[in-house]
């Protein structure tokens, strides 16, 4: 499932992964919970690759890509209608992932307390229904697409602390906006000029019109999907100040929370009759698109990792921008190991969607500094609050 990352002591939504999980920023005099932690000294190269920042920068992008891309290919399988169960595979699996870590003293998080999980019960409901929205909008639309599209999530985001928590919009940060804007448009306008181009007749008749219906159905769940999305992260930064829950935390609550809801979806709503088993898991296909579920549900417990080993070795800034950077190869990998349209059109969007993300990138980082320029409202209370959250 898709995550969120931080930025500064801030928080940001990282698009196009699972979420499901936070990590702790460096804050002075203090270090993130990482990979080398407990190492012995005389592990020699392993501590050292443990330390290198392109190591770490390499393994967060590579694992956000391996999340896309095994999601992408489950979820373009021949009429596949199973998303709650693909969901639920996932979060047992994280589950076990992390647990087993945990008994090799490899990470650490919190033992199941039942207040706790009734304080964080309303965001795993948020988070079914950013992820379920997430699946269909990829089942329905190539991965650049998805990708630019999800960028719409972050000015939600922002709009909602200024209404809600007292958050701010700098200049800079409306001008990221009008870009993600304007790369979303040029991309549903090339999707629908290549079905057009590619399929024949017009927008009423003939395969164009069935592509084109498709598409709408994805632009629709992506537009969902930005509202669940914005909703799950602003109510996270809410609901965080309650049970304080950092790194593993929230990650362990949210996909064990998750697992009966899904579980219940999945055997009530989907089709578990031996003739839709057959058409979403192929004889022929069965075995390898159950091993990428799992590889899926293992990569949102490396994107966690990743993510805090990066931090720790590089900084929050770098952190930052290596997430707007990140969205180029997530892209690209669309292009590559999928069906993706290849146009001047499409290209374009792609290329105004990652300038977006680094104008935004940008932006945050320029507020974080003193004068950081005016704009509405700057630093919102939720933030705050997390980062009280945070120190306690």
């Amino acid at each position: 499932m898709d995550k969120e990352k931080r930025e500064a002591g801030d928080v940001a939504i990282e698009l196009g992964d699972r979420p499901g999980n936070t990590f702790d920023a460096q804050t002075p005099g203090s270090r993130a919970r990482s990979p080398a932690a407990g190492m012995p000294a005389a592990a020699g190269g392993a501590a050292s690759a443990t330390n290198n920042p392109v190591i770490s920068i390499l393994s967060y992008c590579g694992s956000s890509i391996l999340m896309t891309v095994t999601n992408k290919y489950v979820l373009s399988g021949t009429g596949f209608n199973l998303n709650f169960f693909l969901l639920c595979v996932q979060s047992i699996v994280c589950i076990i992932a992390i647990q087993t870590a945990k008994q090799a003293n490899i990470i650490t998080f919190r033992d199941f307390n039942t207040d706790e999980a009734r304080k964080w019960f309303p965001i795993s409901l948020l988070l079914i229904g950013m992820i379920y929205t997430s699946t269909k909008a990829l089942q329905f639309l190539s991965i650049p697409v998805y990708t630019i599209f999800k960028n719409l999530t972050i000015i939600l985001i922002a709009y909602g602390e200024v209404l809600w928590f007292g958050g701010s919009v700098t200049s800079m940060a409306l001008l990221s906006f009008g870009l993600m804007v304007l790369s979303s448009v040029i991309a549903a306008w090339a999707d629908i000029q290549h079905a057009l181009t590619s399929y024949g007749g017009d927008a009423q008749t003939g395969e164009a019109a069935e592509k084109i219906s498709t598409l709408n159905a994805g632009y629709v769940w992506m537009m969902l999907n930005c509202f669940c999305s914005a909703a799950y992260v602003l109510g996270m930064r809410k609901r965080i100040k309650l049970t304080n829950f950092k790194d593993f935390d929230t990650m362990y609550y949210n996909n064990l929370l998750s697992i009966p809801i899904l579980l219940l979806c999945t055997l009530l709503l989907e089709n578990w009759s031996s003739a839709n088993i057959n058409l979403n898991f192929p004889p022929e296909h069965r075995t390898t698109m159950l091993i990428t579920m799992v590889v899926s549900g293992l990569s949102s417990v490396f994107i966690s990792y990743t993510s805090a080993w990066c931090v720790r070795v590089t900084s929050s800034t770098t952190y930052s921008m290596v997430g707007a950077l990140n969205k180029l190869p997530i892209a690209v990998s669309g292009l590559v190991f999928f069906d993706a349209p290849v146009t001047l059109p499409s290209v374009s969007a792609i290329g105004v969607g990652f300038v977006s993300g680094i104008v935004y990138a940008v932006a945050k980082m320029r507020q974080g500094k003193p004068g950081g320029g005016p704009g509405l409202p700057t630093t919102s209370a939720s933030v705050q609050s997390m980062r009280d959250s945070l120190k306690g």
